[in-house]
């Protein structure tokens, strides 16, 4: 799997492969991210990071920092702890 995403846009390849076998909901792109994530290594990554032309890295950190401001921002409103957006994972 590696080999494939990385010759193609990452977004088009993995929706190709999935999209007759998922339905599309938040559960299946969760699970699907997290399993593609769990094939990758730093590495990889950087890799893929590298590749991405201006705008999509703009779009990437755009969607983590308001993903993530959202959270502390929830957290703080109602005083809880709850569990962050972008869990650390440990899948190696």
């Amino acid at each position: 799997m590696k080999e494939e995403v990385r010759n193609m846009k990452l977004i088009d390849e993995l929706y190709e492969l999935y999209r007759n076998k998922l339905t599309g909901d938040e559960e299946d792109i969760d699970m699907l991210a997290f399993a593609f994530l769990e094939e990758m290594n730093r590495e990889d990554l950087l890799h893929i990071i590298k590749e991405l032309d201006t705008q999509e890295l703009y779009d990437l950190m755009g969607i983590y920092l308001i993903e993530s401001l959202k959270g502390k921002f929830a957290q703080e409103e109602y005083g809880q702890h709850r569990a962050p957006l972008f869990p650390s994972r440990n899948i190696h």
